[in-house]
């Protein structure tokens, strides 16, 4: 869930890979998207597509396929045709589908392969000002007068904004009850009542609440602070000492394909995500590239798989 100890070494790394003889494809390129329209692996996707075209003067479609929290298009993706035409964007739920699904169709460390990481975000914590609460240390500190008294809200079982939750509530050694609703807006709309306590909140679905003083922001998950709310410190900085949790969404394809072709992907949409565009875009709307190299995406999935499996053993998330 940590990124960001690594990412400038690997980005240095990901621009100075050395042309390969991998050809510009002769057919469209697919992008699917196992969730929809709107979120940030459909965001992301659509800017690369859409740039990536422009470059190599080759259709590039996103194809959203919704369902399974995702599986569903990583499924396909692993079975495709290993030529380097069909990619699929996830977000970090993908690190925690193997812990959810006991039967998914595919293994997530086999048989896919990280093309580049795209982009990363965070979560804010958030409280409804009618609780008084003003910083991360007086949501402890209540929590821990009546042990069990808090609710948390999130997005689902096995949603970022869960683990996310469950992991704070494990650092800060509190005993608050996990609430999930469908989605974030649902999460979101509880939190703001006040009838749930506290949400560990996606950035950019809550900035705008925050700044109108609709919610209070007690800190964000990232190792700094974040430019759309400078004034909210670190969770880490504000009481929970090495608390960082990411939001990340990248890019990957079957591990069959041969590795040029794969060299070949990430060299172009690592250029493309290098652009300061992509910056003047996603960062507005709580999004920053975040370019890699094949190799160290898949050792962040790898990393977050074990870190989400101790999640969900201390919070006893099983598997479907």
């Amino acid at each position: 869930m940590k990124i960001s100890a690594w990412a400038g070494p690997l980005l240095a790394a990901a621009l100075c890979i050395r042309p390969v003889s991998a050809q510009e494809p002769s057919k469209p390129i697919h992008i699917l998207v196992g969730f929809t329209p709107g979120g940030g692996p459909d965001i992301t996707a659509r800017y690369i597509a859409q740039r990536l075209g422009e470059t190599w003067k080759q259709q590039v479609i996103v194809d959203n396929r919704p369902g399974a929290g995702g599986t569903l298009a990583a499924g396909l993706v692993a079975r495709a045709a290993p030529d380097g035409t069909t990619l699929l964007s996830v977000s970090s739920a993908h690190a925690i589908a193997p812990i959810l699904y006991s039967n998914l169709t595919y293994d997530t460390l086999k048989d896919l392969a990280g093309i580049t990481l795209s982009a990363a975000s965070k979560y804010v914590l958030v409280v409804s000002p009618s609780l008084g609460i003003k910083s991360v240390k007086e949501l402890i500190a209540q929590a821990r007068a009546k042990p069990g008294s808090l609710n948390f809200s999130s997005a689902g079982v096995g949603s970022g904004t869960h683990f996310a939750g469950e992991m704070f509530k494990a650092m800060a050694a509190v005993d608050v009850v996990h609430v999930p609703f469908k989605g974030i807006p649902e999460a979101l709309t509880e939190t703001l009542t006040g009838r749930v306590q506290f949400f560990m909140a996606p950035i950019a679905n809550a900035v705008g609440q925050v700044r109108e003083g609709k919610l209070t922001g007690l800190g964000v998950s990232s190792a700094d602070r974040d430019p759309l709310l400078p004034e909210v410190p670190t969770i880490a900085e504000a009481g929970v000492p090495g608390y960082e949790s990411i939001l990340w969404f990248g890019l990957l394809t079957s591990s069959a394909v041969p590795r040029p072709i794969v060299a070949k992907l990430n060299r172009e949409i690592v250029r493309i995500l290098s652009d300061p565009d992509a910056k003047q875009r996603w960062i507005p709307i709580g999004l920053q590239p975040q370019p890699t190299t094949p190799e160290g995406f898949d050792k962040l999935i790898r990393d977050d798989v074990a870190t989400f499996a101790k999640i969900a053993k201390g919070a006893n998330i099983k598997a479907e």
